[in-house]
């Protein structure tokens, strides 16, 4: 099993900047594409970013590219660097790991491990 849990979620004016931060312990060694999903107030969870294990791989929703930039800092730890915030941008945002695909895929069914979320709050 995986365990990831996420940190880094505040409030923040727009035009601001915020990481998040997400640990993985456990089976580790199984991860291969790690992303970040998001859920706005009244809307359905939506792809965000995702990156290869290599870190070579990366895709991005375009509402954020040029924005967010997605990387893993090591084997455990995947990182959001968000700027430019606006305040669409205001949802919980999830961590999620695959040990099924290494191809940066914004696919959600393919992640198998969920952590609990952070809020991201934007004020405009």
């Amino acid at each position: 099993q995986v365990q990831l849990v996420e940190s880094g979620g505040r409030l923040v004016q727009a035009g601001g900047s915020l990481r998040l931060s997400c640990t993985a312990s456990g089976r580790i060694f199984s991860i291969y594409d790690m992303a970040w999903f998001r859920r706005a107030p009244g809307k359905e969870r939506e792809f965000v970013a995702a990156v290869s294990r290599s870190g070579r791989d990366t895709d991005y929703v375009d509402s954020v590219k040029g924005r967010f930039t997605i990387s893993r800092d090591n084997a455990n730890t995947l990182v959001l660097q968000m700027n430019s915030l606006k305040a669409e941008d205001t949802a919980v945002y999830y961590c999620a790991a695959s040990a099924v695909t290494n191809s940066a895929t914004r696919n959600q069914n393919v992640y198998g491990y969920w952590g609990q979320g952070t809020q991201v709050s934007v004020s405009s």
